[in-house]
């Protein structure tokens, strides 16, 4: 999807520079500059972060507040009533992606919270407004809760013990958290996000029978957690 995102960014920069030579060359007379045109500064990103990110509620909320502004600005919808109707829209968007994210990630729920439910020992870390390190080196890595509130969090588990599949529960509440993972573990990702997400910049291996799974179960509110 991201490959696909990159595309899509290529074609609008194409498309661009063809028209802007178009009327440079007297071949076309397209107006870039029509009302609300600065709208696509929202539009576009948006509708490319849907194929390039994980979490897509964000975007959705961006592209229709953009679109929305496009409308008014050609004078078809009323811009008061929009500005009344945002945020009640926004809340409606956010439950149902909690709704069906649940639905659509039903397996890896399950996974994630049956080892919950049967891990006995977690690591906890908190940075609120500071910073810390989770350092696993020649550990055995038995799960852990992040939890990052205007500060940030790094957990290495790349020289680290995984025996059995894990899960890691991460909080980022205007913050960031950074999860460096071995190259031979494959990760698998659940996230509720409220403006902002799990990047995940790694190439998952191919999946064999004794290869270890790290579940990501990760809650962002204008914060992010970043997969290495």
């Amino acid at each position: 999807m991201k490959k696909f995102g990159n595309v899509l960014w290529g074609i609008v920069l194409i498309v661009i520079g063809l028209i802007l030579a178009g009327n440079v060359l007297g071949v076309t007379n397209i107006n870039l500059f029509f009302d609300g045109w600065w709208t696509l500064f929202i539009i576009i990103p948006c509708f490319i972060g849907l194929f390039k990110e994980n979490e897509k509620t964000g975007n959705i909320i961006g592209l229709l507040i953009g679109i929305a502004l496009l409308l008014c600005c050609q004078d078809i919808l009323d811009f008061y009533m929009i500005w009344k109707l945002a945020f009640p829209a926004i809340l409606v968007i956010i439950g149902l992606s909690f709704i069906f994210k649940d639905t659509l990630n039903n397996k890896i729920s399950k996974e994630i919270k049956k080892l919950n439910e049967n891990k006995k020992n977690s690591d906890e870390y908190c940075a609120t407004f500071s910073g810390q390190t989770a350092n696993f080196d020649g550990e055995e890595f038995k799960g852990a809760t992040l939890t990052a509130v205007f500060g940030g969090v790094k957990c290495d588990l790349r020289k680290a013990i995984i025996n059995e599949n894990q899960v890691i529960n991460c909080s980022s509440i205007f913050g960031g958290i950074d999860i460096h993972v071995p190259n031979d573990v494959k990760v698998k990702i659940k996230s509720s996000s409220i403006f902002g997400g799990v990047s995940n910049s790694r190439k998952n291996e191919e999946e064999k029978q004794d290869t270890k799974i790290i579940y990501i179960n990760a809650t962002c509110i204008f914060g992010g957690v970043d997969i290495k």
